[in-house]
């Protein structure tokens, strides 16, 4: 076990310590033992660590301190402060960096679009930031909505975005939807995708040799998938099947479904929804998308299920990335106290769809400065709307004196200097990222606020507080640019509501304490909600081709309207009321008598 330098030595030290008192029966160390405490024991564990002998003198608990060590010991293996000889996720940090960055150095900077010269880019970055500074400054007298204030040190005050009209024609066409198409059962949306687009065709047994027929295995991939992605379960899916019963789609689970699979058919309908819209409806390609989250119940006897600190409950949470038209591109299982940054900047790089990402909007919680400085060296652009916006700060170019409209809200100057010294480095870790040579996560938990030392932290949160000022003088400036990222991340609350429609067994909660079962049953629900944002995009179109239709949609409605609707849609099967059929049971012991004449005949009995 090693560590990256000095100031991690405590920990292995303290290592060495547990190591050679492992066996002992001692309750607290010998006086004669130097224990160290600073960067080992924090907070409340300190009163439990040290506690005083009946001579008073103070004492080192060796239980406690054994728990405060692997702590410690988890959070710098975690972020790679301290690596393990010979391991593979808790390596060396420097084997998840290419290897070959020396000699392939013009090659790695020209794949992400950046100067070879810390020089230029930097320029590039000021250029953009004293253009943006100036703008915001030179504007801010006739912006309406953003006002800076003096008290308590400089705060914006941003205000809400005026209301828009109603769209007029939406309820209407989701009528017609439903005049159409009335109480579509979701199976039937899920086979006519499959029937169009054969995405089962990417489901191929793990062994060469397949003796079923083709339809068949159609018809059973279908049940499983969808017994699997609205939570209903494959036992309740092959009740009342003719051909099929619960063995059959056990083997199907078993021997056909895994994750890769699910996300090559999940690309295939992305990709078809893409090929689908029509330009005069959804508008021509988009290349912006939006992340946000979703706590799901989870059962508890597993690594991956946590308690949500903002939500509540026990449970794990799903990361969707959905374009402005409704079509996720690509979802992620984590854990409750994941980053969600990684998860933004993880969704970008491995959607593998035809859509290219260059705009990304995400809530406050999917941002950060170093998110900024990443997003830049990747070559897309953050949007976030950030929810405390009072107590944000901008960031000065140099030491003069200029924009004194902004100055109770501008902070102090951006440490150029920082960035040339390690701009290679930055290019190596966005590298890395690009290639997926180490997981997004673990790059992120190496720059953090409790690791301000890194040198590579310094100049990353340099770069994104350049990055952030200019992302904010923009977007208080510009009333269209909060309009569209709030615009985008509506998109994404309504796929998050529209996940409770379809997942609906279980009362929605993940019966399962196997994670793959649970990333299977999340892509399963990804690619049944896919298969609707679909089938909505056709029948919309079809709906809009029609003569009463013609023209009818004013640039209201073509703001408003979307797929993702389900009023026409029934989730949970069909429901017929026949009053000729009857249930096969023992016929009745009164006869046709009302209820209440059999109630008292009862009465009478036993009363004799």
């Amino acid at each position: 076990m090693t560590g990256c330098g000095e100031i991690h030595r405590p920990v292995l030290d303290a290592l060495a310590i547990v190591k050679r008192f492992a066996g002992s029966r001692l309750h607290v160390y010998p006086l004669s033992e130097v224990v160290p405490i600073k960067g080992i024991v924090r907070g409340p564990w300190l009163e439990t660590v040290l506690e005083r002998d009946e001579e008073g003198q103070e004492r080192v608990n060796r239980i406690a301190y054994e728990v405060c060590v692997l702590l410690a010991l988890r959070e710098r293996l975690r972020s790679k402060e301290i690596w393990i000889e010979g391991a593979n996720r808790y390596r060396n940090p420097d084997e998840d960096l290419p290897g070959d960055f020396d000699q392939e150095r013009s090659t790695y900077y020209a794949a992400l679009k950046l100067p070879s010269t810390a020089e230029a880019f930097i320029a590039g970055i000021k250029r953009e930031m004293q253009e943006a500074l100036t703008g915001f400054h030179d504007g801010l007298a006739a912006n309406e909505y953003v006002k800076i204030e003096e008290k308590n040190r400089g705060r914006i005050r941003l205000s809400p975005l005026p209301v828009q009209s109603e769209p007029a024609n939406l309820g209407a066409l989701k009528a017609r939807m439903v005049e159409r198409w009335p109480m579509t059962s979701l199976l039937d949306v899920f086979k006519e995708t499959d029937l169009r687009i054969r995405f089962t065709d990417v489901f191929r047994s793990a062994t060469v040799w397949e003796n079923l027929d083709r339809e068949v295995l159609q018809e059973r991939l279908l049940l499983t998938l969808y017994g699997l992605g609205s939570n209903a379960g494959i036992k309740r899916m092959s009740a009342g099947q003719q051909r099929t019963n619960y063995k059959d789609l056990l083997y199907i689970r078993r021997r056909y479904i895994n994750k890769d699979q699910l996300r090559a058919a999940i690309r295939e309908v992305v990709n078809a929804t893409l090929r689908a819209r029509s330009p005069e409806i959804w508008g021509h390609g988009t290349t912006a998308c939006a992340s946000d989250s979703k706590k799901f119940g989870a059962w508890d006897q597993n690594l991956m299920t946590e308690w949500h600190a903002r939500y509540g409950g026990r449970g794990v949470m799903i990361y969707w990335h959905v374009d402005r038209k409704s079509a996720c591109i690509y979802s992620q299982l984590k854990r409750c106290s994941s980053s969600e940054v990684a998860a933004m900047i993880e969704g970008v790089l491995r959607h593998c769809t035809d859509m290219e990402v260059q705009r990304q909007y995400t809530d406050s919680h999917g941002q950060s400065e170093v998110a900024f400085a990443f997003c830049r060296l990747l070559g897309f652009e953050l949007l976030p709307r950030l929810k405390a916006i009072a107590t944000q700060r901008l960031y000065r170019t140099d030491d003069s004196t200029a924009y004194p409209g902004l100055a109770p809200v501008l902070s102090r100057t951006i440490n150029w200097e920082l960035i040339p010294q390690q701009y290679d480095q930055m290019v190596k870790y966005a590298t890395a990222l690009r290639l997926g040579t180490a997981d997004t996560d673990d790059i992120l938990r190496r720059f953090r606020r409790s690791n301000v030392q890194h040198p590579v932290y310094k100049a990353l949160a340099e770069m994104g507080k350049a990055t952030k000022t200019i992302f904010l003088c923009r977007y208080l400036q510009s009333l269209e640019l909060r309009r569209e990222i709030h615009e985008g991340l509506n998109v994404i609350e309504n796929w998050n509501n529209v996940n409770d429609f379809i997942y609906f067994g279980k009362g929605g909660e993940m019966a399962s304490n196997r994670i793959d079962d649970q990333e299977i049953g999340m892509l399963c629900l990804h690619l049944i909600q896919l298969s609707l944002v679909y089938i909505n995009t056709l029948m919309i179109q079809q709906v809009l081709a029609e003569p009463a239709w013609s023209g009818r949609l004013n640039t209201d409605d073509r703001r408003g309207v979307t797929p993702m609707i389900h009023s026409h849609i029934n989730p949970y099967g069909s429901f017929r009321l026949d009053f000729h059929s009857r249930l096969p049971l023992d016929p009745p012991r009164f006869g046709p008598q009302s209820i209440g004449a059999q109630l008292l005949l009862g009465y009478e009995q036993m009363t004799g």
